[in-house]
């Protein structure tokens, strides 16, 4: 629902006001549109910007090191785990990757990788077809990622920036800490199988060697 009342101040940046606030002279900004503090209704957002100005504000956005990459990475370190940050010799370039635990990290935006049931994934009403397409690529590329990732040994977590939201964000850490301690106990697991595996075959070869030594003598002393 949009106001009926609004008008367009020059003094205010050409942000619209309804009639009501502008009486009131009280007005307040909603997540993505203005919202009328006394009729609580959402008013039209006025676009001055053209499309090469609006082309270089969207590619302008951060892919590293965004608010909830620093939240997470923040947290982990604060509750003693040691990371690297963005290490291009991995496939995606995780956003951390914990070597220790044999894990890796990547922390998505919930619209730029189309997090599903989620309200922070909205497609946009203009130019549908080409954010539907350009999300779907996006969603291709990190199942590849997370695919050469596993097939190397690495474990693969994914949070979601709206996991990261202050009423989510213990939870959220909590259980990526526990998946992360998980992940480790496997990974020494794995390495002290591998172990545990050369050794046999060692004692196994030692064994064959002392059999065909054995075998030699024997058959030079006839």
């Amino acid at each position: 629902m949009v106001c009926c009342f609004w008008v367009l101040t020059r003094k205010d940046n050409n942000f619209p006001r309804c009639f009501c606030a502008f009486k009131s002279e009280r007005w307040s900004h909603g997540f993505s549109l203005p919202l009328c503090v006394v009729c609580k209704t959402h008013l039209p957002m006025a676009d001055n910007l053209t499309h090469q100005q609006r082309h270089h504000i969207m590619s302008s956005i951060h892919a590293t090191s965004t608010k909830p990459e620093l939240m997470l990475r923040k947290r982990l370190w604060k509750d003693g785990f040691r990371y690297r940050v963005n290490d291009r010799r991995f496939a995606g370039t995780p956003d951390v990757v914990l070597p220790k635990y044999r894990t890796a990290i990547f922390v998505h935006g919930c619209f730029w990788h189309g997090h599903k049931n989620c309200k922070n994934y909205v497609v946009p009403k203009t130019n549908t077809s080409f954010w539907i397409e350009k999300i779907a690529r996006n969603q291709k590329r990190d199942e590849d990622v997370w695919r050469q990732l596993e097939a190397k040994g690495w474990f693969v977590i994914i949070v979601w920036e709206c996991e990261l939201a202050k009423k989510n964000l213990e939870s959220t850490i909590g259980k990526v800490e526990n998946e992360i301690r998980s992940n480790g106990e496997a990974f020494r697991h794995s390495i002290e199988e591998r172990q545990l595996n050369r050794q046999q075959h060692s004692s196994e070869r030692r064994e064959q060697k002392r059999r065909h030594n054995q075998l030699l003598s024997e058959i030079k002393a006839i």
